[in-house]
């Protein structure tokens, strides 16, 4: 559970504290008023990345030199303060005492789920935001899968120098540490999707009354010998075969999710992705993950926001930013809500 969050030049934030309950914690606000900013912040505390951009600088508000947040919290009954901050150049991280240079030591303090309106995109673009979803899964609860999904794509660029520059030499051992991660990497990404699976189903049914099957079958793309494809990668200058490639497909009531269903259908599908997501944690975690919903009501339709609303009541410790009053919805438990005015 998250109690407490400072921030200082973060995002539109000067100087901004604040304190949270455990239930659902309403992010009220003007528009632009930095609602999703405090979301961003929470989230880039549980998993070390923004849902909004790559670039950490574009954290530090205008003008300022850092960002710098501070955060008390609770894992099961042990309270952990922590401190991150980034002037730029330098990334800094302190848990209880210990220092880090990165931020990736942040995974696992507490897993947070997060479900905004891009999640349609889990649906409807690409596999890379769909291995992005796996990874990211897979990296709250299991660090070993961090050190092999490093050490893989640090193999693959460097064989695909090798491959750009027409050389073999030494290339194998590169293919060696690309076929023993890269079968880690499969082996868990498929664990995964098959634990996924019955919570897609229940959670799929239960935000279309019924309606709806969603299914998600595992794509890999997997060799046991990088040999055999390394004539056509020569010419290439890449490596084309590998998790990098991997996919799921997502299926509604046996049809292709993005060519067939409903956008209704598939904002549907996006937020059962997210639901199954939390159940699947709460299986494995002693305290339930955080959950994040960033524009509440902007994803669904408002019999299946209803619906929704139901779902996430009894979670924990939820975060949700919305334009409108959720107890418009018919909220059974009490809501805190927070004014924001950055």
């Amino acid at each position: 559970m998250l109690k407490r969050l400072y921030l200082h030049h973060f995002r539109s934030y000067e100087k901004k504290e604040f304190t949270f309950q455990e239930g659902i914690n309403v992010i009220r606000g003007e528009n632009a008023c930095g609602k999703t900013n405090l979301l961003e912040a929470v989230y880039l505390l549980s998993t070390g990345r923004s849902f909004r951009t790559i670039q950490l600088t574009d954290l530090i508000r205008h003008g300022e030199p850092f960002f710098y947040l501070e955060a008390d919290f609770a894992s099961g009954p042990i309270s952990q303060h922590l401190k991150v901050s980034f002037d730029g150049q330098v990334k800094r991280v302190e848990h209880d005492g210990a220092t880090y240079s990165q931020f990736t030591p942040l995974l696992g303090l507490f897993p947070t789920v997060l479900h905004v309106p891009e999640d349609i995109e889990l649906i409807t673009g690409s596999p890379t935001q769909r291995r992005r979803f796996l990874d990211l899964h897979i990296a709250q609860i299991d660090p070993l899968y961090i050190f092999h999904l490093a050490r893989y794509f640090k193999a693959m660029r460097q064989r695909n120098v090798l491959l750009r520059q027409k050389k073999e030499t030494a290339i194998e051992s590169w293919e060696q540490i690309l076929l023993i991660s890269g079968q880690y990497l499969h082996q868990k990404r498929k664990e995964i999707l098959l634990a996924l699976q019955p919570h897609l189903i229940e959670a799929m049914a239960r935000l279309s009354d019924g309606a709806d099957i969603l299914g998600a079958e595992y794509q890999p793309s997997l060799t046991d010998d990088y040999k055999k494809s390394r004539l056509k990668e020569l010419q290439m200058g890449a490596t084309l075969i590998g998790p990098h490639r991997d996919d799921f497909h997502l299926t509604i009531g046996g049809q292709d999710a993005s060519g067939f269903a409903s956008q209704g259908q598939q904002r549907c599908a996006a937020a059962a992705l997210r639901l199954a997501q939390w159940r699947h944690f709460s299986t494995l975690l002693d305290s339930p993950p955080l959950v994040g919903i960033d524009d509440f009501g902007v994803h669904l339709d408002t019999k299946r926001s209803r619906a929704l609303l139901h779902e996430i009541e009894p979670m924990g410790q939820v975060f949700v930013t919305c334009p409108h009053d959720v107890k418009m919805l018919g909220a059974t438990l009490p809501l805190h809500e927070l004014e924001v005015i950055s």
